[in-house]
């Protein structure tokens, strides 16, 4: 029963874009853990810029890199 949980800055997607992004990571998340599409649920949480630092950077990739499967670089942004 995955659930993905999406941390991002606020953007204005429509419901065409939500499909889409659904069904990607949908498609991606039953192909690598070979689980019916039945059982992905995925969130959209929205964190402003100036709580990302805190609400996502430290507890979630700081503290805890040995969960990540891609590293973040932000110098590239």
């Amino acid at each position: 029963m995955p659930h993905v949980i999406i941390k991002h800055f606020d953007a204005a997607l429509t419901a065409e874009q939500h499909a889409e992004l659904s069904e990607a990571i949908t498609r991606s998340v039953t192909q690598a853990l070979g689980c019916s599409p039945h059982a992905v649920s995925i969130a959209l949480r929205p964190v402003t810029p100036d709580d990302w630092h805190s609400s996502v950077f430290v507890p979630d990739i700081e503290t805890c890199p040995q969960e990540l499967i891609k590293s973040p670089d932000y110098s590239a942004v």
